[in-house]
């Protein structure tokens, strides 16, 4: 059977000016065909060559000797290429993009981005990618224990339980929802520490001491854009999301953990629609 999205023997059939056409077995009808110019110097009829099996931009099924990115039941981090209306384009290391649906988004994505996706065949018979289902692709066999710092992939956020993290692209981790992570995106790398590991192997993590951190590198920011605005903020914490967001780059959440990071530090002055630097 020829399979789509993974690599497979097959055998040389017949060599055409375009290339070579390959089948599992001689006189099958079923073939694909390889590309000329990947085509190996010297392949013969009836020479065995392992491809890899995808569609081209005319919905084709093709062959390939090049290495893609992610292989069908697998994952992998991919770099958002752009974002189109039906969904956005990935790098998956192959001449044809890979096709990421906006309802296989966990969140949406902007180009530049690096997400972890699986790779799937959808109804149509094509390749595309997936945002869902990492969680149980995860290993759970760390060399990590408590007190360990880590470095992970933000892919999923729940209300219920918190943020997921792939602990080096590789291993299952959360951040747990009493933790603020408000400040995070998927797609994010973060720097964190080992709470618990569970009896199931998986990872709790920790982001208190990397939020300090950054409450300092907020707090610093806020002061400038109230410098700015000649010493008064012409608005407070009680701002709309949008507002704060437009002029201090933050999130209504960090925003709010700067101005009180200020406000006990008697740098500021907080009004009911202004913030004032005390001179």
């Amino acid at each position: 059977m020829i399979c789509l999205g993974e690599w497979q023997e097959l055998i040389v059939v017949k060599r055409v000016d375009f290339g070579i056409y390959l089948a599992e077995q001689m006189e099958d009808e079923t073939r694909v065909l390889l590309p000329k110019k990947q085509v190996p110097e010297g392949i013969r009829q009836g020479d065995h060559l392992r491809v890899f099996l995808y569609k081209d931009s005319k919905d084709r099924l093709i062959a390939t000797l090049t290495e893609p990115k992610l292989t069908l039941g697998k994952f992998a981090v991919l770099k958002v290429l752009e974002v189109g209306k039906i969904g956005a384009f990935l790098d998956w290391g192959l001449e044809k993009d890979l096709f990421l649906p906006y309802k296989e988004m966990t969140a949406r994505v902007s180009a530049g981005d690096e997400v972890l996706v699986t790779l799937y065949i959808d109804k149509s018979r094509r390749l595309c990618a997936s945002m869902k289902g990492i969680y149980e692709l995860l290993a759970t066999n760390s060399p990590y224990r408590r007190d360990d710092t880590v470095e992970g992939r933000v892919y999923e956020f729940s209300d219920n339980f918190g943020a997921f993290v792939a602990v080096d692209d590789k291993y299952s981790a959360l951040i747990p929802s009493h933790e603020d992570h408000s400040f995070l995106h998927i797609g994010d790398v973060i720097s964190a520490k080992v709470t618990n590991v569970k009896e199931d192997g998986k990872l709790d993590l920790t982001l208190r001491e990397r939020a300090y951190i950054q409450m300092d590198d907020d707090a610093k920011k806020v002061l400038s854009v109230i410098e700015e605005f000649a010493g008064v903020l012409p608005f407070s914490d009680k701002a709309s999301p949008e507002v704060i967001k437009r002029e201090t780059g933050l999130s209504k959440a960090a925003f709010k953990r700067a101005v009180g990071r200020l406000y006990k530090e008697r740098k500021i002055e907080i009004g009911e629609k202004s913030i004032r630097i005390i001179r």
